[in-house]
């Protein structure tokens, strides 16, 4: 007989529809979803079967995906979707040599990236690829604002996306306090496509322990001390008494 009700591989899925975590905002809980990443170390065909080139069979293709490790220090800046590959290789390109295990890393570079919609520039580490793509979207805050999540594989650009999103929403004066026509001029430049209500933004990239200590933020309540409600009644009590007795009048 087992002695635990669900077994643990479920408690992850169960806890999420009961308790605190039920009460989530519903686009929160949307964001948690699991979806694929784009390649960025592998290929993939997108077929099952292919004609083999030289002899024209048809044969099955292994279209089995590349697994990569994303150290700690990759949520600390924008590696682009990279991560650590690890394999095989062999001494001198000798095939028939032994094979020794290596692990191949992405170049990091260390770059100054400005944002407009926060007015501020920031020291972040990159990759090559990262700078490629920030290039392909024509300038940073396009490209965190534009990537998804599973594609920027960072709290830090989750965290600058949700402080890009709620600049938008608020219309903050604080961006470029002496210069208003500048300041309409870089919000009309985002909000048509980039714009969300200040609710829902507030909730961007926020990780799943944030997100339940916002909520149960958002939901305490001061304790009433009980000689406050006490008091109250008794009030209310001597109002009513007071309305019910008959009022006496006196003759002059």
């Amino acid at each position: 007989m087992p002695f635990l009700k669900y077994p643990p591989k479920v408690w992850d899925a169960l806890k999420m529809k009961q308790g605190i975590y039920s009460r989530l905002p519903k686009h929160y809980l949307k964001s948690l979803e699991q979806k694929e990443p784009t390649p960025v170390h592998w290929r993939p065909l997108g077929v099952q079967y292919r004609a083999n080139p030289k002899t024209g069979v048809k044969e099955r293709v292994q279209d089995v995906p590349i697994p990569v490790y994303y150290p700690p220090q990759s949520q600390d800046g924008l590696w682009g979707g990279e991560g650590w590959v690890s394999g095989y290789r062999y001494t001198n390109n000798d095939k028939l040599s032994t094979r020794l295990k290596k692990t191949w890393k992405p170049q990091l570079l260390q770059r100054e990236l400005y944002s407009e919609i926060l007015d501020h520039t920031f020291p972040i580490t990159v990759t090559m690829r990262t700078l490629d793509l920030i290039d392909a979207v024509f300038g940073f805050d396009f490209y965190i604002l534009k990537t998804s999540k599973e594609d920027l594989n960072s709290k830090l650009g989750m965290d600058l996306k949700r402080a890009m999103l709620l600049r938008l929403a608020r219309k903050d004066t604080e961006l470029y306090p002496n210069d208003p026509v500048k300041r309409e001029k870089i919000y009309n430049k985002y909000k048509q496509h980039f714009e969300i209500p200040e609710e829902e933004a507030e909730w961007v990239g926020l990780s799943l322990e944030e997100a339940v200590e916002k909520q149960r933020q958002l939901e305490h309540k001061e304790p009433e001390p009980l000689f406050e409600a006490c008091v109250d009644k008794l009030v209310e009590e001597l109002q009513v008494q007071k309305l019910i007795e008959p009022h006496v009048i006196e003759k002059k």
